[in-house]
């Protein structure tokens, strides 16, 4: 039984003994009676009405109660007769249209936030309390492994990665990553990410995110511009040197006749092998500087077999006296591309060069059956791909992020500046690419061609 009608029982019941109390005076005092009776009627309506009145605020709280349990925050309570009830109807009507405003700016600021994240070119990566992932933003899904990740924890989303023989990415190394700390990542690709992980407060209890920016295009900037000016400098240098070197040596021949003829010779063999050291050096030097001087690339259409059928035939010879068997793996029918056939003919006589000395370098006597370089020219989802596979596998213990990067090699001797060419070429044509060890042990060089 509620408040209100236990309080109704109690005025009934305490009137009703009244009203009996006053029986007892019918038989001596009958008009006594009847005026007591009356005033316990009178008193018996006051009461009800009294308690009504007492408890109108309890019916306004109740009608407040279901308009916030509702979220009917636009909702106004009725003002009523009664002064002292206005102010409690006043007080939960301010209260509503507080709340009403709270929704509204707090909708504002989600639908700014939800605009920022679809906007950002960082991925925003949110978990809830169990660490299950809750929120992606458009970066975030485009991020391999993430595409259906929503309700996965990012441990699961990686061994998927690496299950699918992606290797072991970027997903990974973003679960490892410690609360509030901030490192330069790679991916199995070789690009590269700065990821940070952060927290959060809902509800009192923590929850963490994770914001990963791709940083590959202003690292190769960066890399660009120191590499163009320290060559520049050296260049500078070293090209007066071997100029002034190369005049001063000249010069020195004309004397060689004032000799006698033993001196003669022994001083023409020092000069001579001077100019040619001075030569190598320029030679060297000029090496580097391909990479700096490289004119913008003139596109025309370019039939890409017809290219790399000219770079077949001029290194089959080559690789055959070397024990390796180059050939077409796939030749699939793909339109002419717009290329700088000159500047795209250089890179892929790089690549093919590098892939030549892989193998001979990486397969020993034993395996000469397997020396192998395939090439593959595949129409793939509306974009053409060149791959260049070799079976040298020098590539398996090489972090991604050291390849393309200047004068890193992998070649005894060598001067890494042959992948940092092929990068600037194809970076200046819009082409993606990737360098990576494969599952079945070779190394495979992929080109995506903007058909």
């Amino acid at each position: 039984m509620s408040l209100r009608w236990r309080l109704y029982a109690y005025l009934a019941g305490a009137h009703l003994l009244f009203l009996a109390i006053t029986v007892m005076l019918f038989r001596t005092q009958p008009l006594l009676m009847l005026g007591l009776e009356v005033l316990v009627l009178l008193s018996l309506g006051l009461g009800v009405w009294l308690l009504r009145r007492a408890l109108e605020p309890l019916g306004y709280t109740r009608h407040f109660h279901d308009l916030l349990q509702d979220q009917h925050y636009a909702a106004r309570l009725q003002l009523s007769s009664d002064k002292e009830l206005n102010e409690l109807v006043q007080l939960f009507n301010t209260m509503l249209g507080r709340l009403y405003q709270e929704r509204l700016q707090i909708g504002e600021q989600q639908g700014f936030l939800d605009r920022l994240l679809e906007a950002t070119p960082s991925a925003v990566i949110v978990f809830d309390f169990d660490g299950r992932i809750s929120l992606l933003n458009a970066s975030a899904h485009a991020l391999r492994g993430l595409g259906n990740a929503k309700g996965k924890t990012l441990a699961a989303c990686a061994l998927e990665v690496d299950a699918a023989g992606a290797g072991v990415g970027l997903l990974a190394q973003l679960d490892a990553l410690p609360l509030g700390d901030s490192q330069l990542l790679t991916d199995a690709d070789g690009r590269r990410y700065r990821g940070q992980r952060g927290q959060f407060y809902d509800r009192g209890f923590s929850r963490h995110f994770l914001l990963v920016e791709e940083l590959t295009e202003e690292l190769e900037s960066s890399e660009k511009a120191t590499y163009e000016k320290l060559i520049r400098v050296l260049a500078h240098e070293v090209n007066n040197t071997v100029a002034a070197t190369g005049s001063v040596l000249d010069s020195l021949l004309y004397y060689r006749s004032q000799l006698t003829e033993r001196d003669s010779e022994d001083f023409s063999t020092a000069i001579l092998a001077v100019q040619r050291r001075n030569a190598s050096l320029g030679e060297f030097i000029e090496r580097f500087t391909r990479v700096v001087k490289m004119p913008a690339p003139e596109l025309r259409p370019a039939a890409v077999r017809d290219i790399m059928d000219d770079i077949l035939y001029l290194y089959r010879e080559q690789c055959r006296s070397r024990g390796i068997t180059i050939a077409w793996q796939r030749c699939d029918a793909v339109p002419a591309i717009a290329m700088d056939r000159h500047l795209m003919e250089q890179a892929l006589l790089n690549v093919v060069k590098n892939a030549m000395e892989a193998v001979e370098a990486g397969a020993g006597e034993a395996d000469s059956d397997h020396r192998r370089i395939d090439f593959v020219l595949a129409q793939e989802a509306g974009r053409v791909r060149l791959s260049v596979i070799d079976s040298g596998n020098l590539l398996g213990d090489v972090p991604a992020r050291q390849l393309f990067t200047p004068f890193f090699t992998t070649k005894k001797g060598g001067q890494g500046i042959g992948l940092l060419f092929v990068r600037e070429v194809l970076n200046r044509h819009g082409y993606a690419y990737r360098l990576a060890a494969t599952t079945d042990g070779a190394t495979s060089f992929d080109i995506w061609l903007t058909a």
